[in-house]
C-alpha cells in the first residue's frame, strides 16, 4: 500500500538539515532591500540622538543623561526604539514570512518536502533574525556613538548616582538587548498569526501598530489598572532599570514573563493556521 504524498513530505522534509533551512532563512532575510535599508536607519537613531545631545547641552531626563556619560546612549535609544520604530519592521518581517502567498512562493513552500512545523519554524527565526539584527545595531552604534561623540568611556553613571565600571555597563547593555529582542520576538510572534490568516502585509503591519497603540492608551488610563498584568506594553518601561543601582529586577522578570506568554499564544495559533492552510 502506497504511503499518503503528505506524510511521505513530512518524512523527508524530517530529514532535511535544520541548520541548512535556518541558513537559507536568514540569507533571505539579509537580502532583502528593505531590510538593509531599515538597518542603515537605526544605526542612525543614536548617532542622530548623541549629536542632539552634544548640541544642545542640556542633561535632565533619560536622553539628557546621556550628556558626559555616552554609555547610557544605547540603553536610551533602545528604549525609544522599542515604543516607536522597531515594531513595525519586526511586523513587516513577519508580514513578509507567511504573506508570500499573493507572490506565489509560499505555495511552492507548502508543496516541498518541508514540514508545516518546521516551516513555521523557519519563519520565526527570520523574524528572530529581524528583531535581533536591529537591536543589536542600535546597541552597537549607540555604544559607539556615545563614547566617541558624548564621553564617557571610563564607566556609566547610573540614575542612581552610582558608578559602574565599563565592564559592568556592557553588561547592562548585554542585559538589555537581550530583554528587548524577547519583547520584540512577543511582537513578532502575534504578527506571525496575524499573517498566518491573511494575504495582505498592510493588515499585519497595521495590527502590529495598532496593538502597540491600544495597549499604550490602555495602560495610561487610570481606571484600567487591572489590565496591566495582561499588556505586553505595559512593562517596556522596564528597560530602564537597567540604569539603576542596584539593579531592580522584578519589572524586567515580570515583563519577560509577559512577553513569553505572547510568543506561545502567537505561536500556537500560527501552527494552528498552517496545519490547516491548504497547499
Amino acid at each position: 500500500m502506497s504511503e499518503p504524498a503528505g506524510n511521505a513530505a513530512d518524512e523527508r522534509g524530517q530529514s532535511a538539515p535544520i541548520g541548512r533551512l535556518l541558513g537559507s532563512e536568514a540569507r533571505w532575510v539579509l537580502r532583502r532591500p528593505r531590510t538593509l535599508v531599515m538597518l542603515g536607519l537605526f544605526a542612525l537613531m543614536p548617532v542622530t540622538i548623541a549629536i542632539g545631545v552634544v548640541a544642545s547641552n542640556r542633561s535632565g531626563g533619560l536622553v539628557g543623561n546621556v550628556l558626559g556619560n555616552g554609555l547610557v546612549l544605547p540603553v536610551g535609544a533602545l528604549v525609544l526604539a522599542q515604543a516607536l520604530l522597531v515594531p513595525p519592521a519586526v511586523g513587516m518581517g513577519a508580514a513578509d514570512a507567511l504573506g508570500e502567498s499573493a507572490a506565489g512562493t509560499l505555495r511552492g513552500l507548502l508543496l516541498a518536502p518541508v514540514s508545516r512545523l518546521r516551516l513555521v519554524g523557519m519563519k520565526a527565526f527570520g523574524v528572530l533574525v529581524v528583531a535581533l539584527l536591529a537591536t543589536v545595531v542600535i546597541a552597537v552604534v549607540g555604544a559607539l556613538a556615545g563614547v566617541v561623540l558624548v564621553g564617557g568611556a571610563d564607566g556609566l553613571v547610573t540614575l542612581s548616582g552610582t558608578t559602574v565600571g565599563v565592564g559592568g555597563a556592557l553588561g547592562r547593555i548585554v542585559l538589555v538587548v537581550a530583554w528587548t529582542v524577547g519583547q520584540l520576538a512577543a511582537i513578532g510572534a502575534v504578527a506571525l498569526a496575524v499573517s498566518a490568516w491573511t494575504e495582505h502585509p498592510l493588515v499585519v503591519l497595521a495590527s502590529v501598530l495598532g496593538m502597540v497603540i491600544v495597549f499604550g492608551v490602555l495602560s495610561a488610563i487610570p481606571a484600567l489598572d487591572w489590565l496591566q498584568p495582561y499588556l505586553l506594553t505595559s512593562g517596556w518601561t522596564s528597560g530602564v532599570d537597567v540604569l539603576r543601582d542596584p539593579l531592580p529586577a522584578r519589572g524586567l522578570v515580570e515583563s519577560t514573563l509577559r512577553a513569553g506568554c505572547y510568543v506561545a499564544l502567537g505561536g500556537g495559533l500560527t501552527v494552528f493556521r498552517m496545519l490547516l492552510r491548504a497547499a
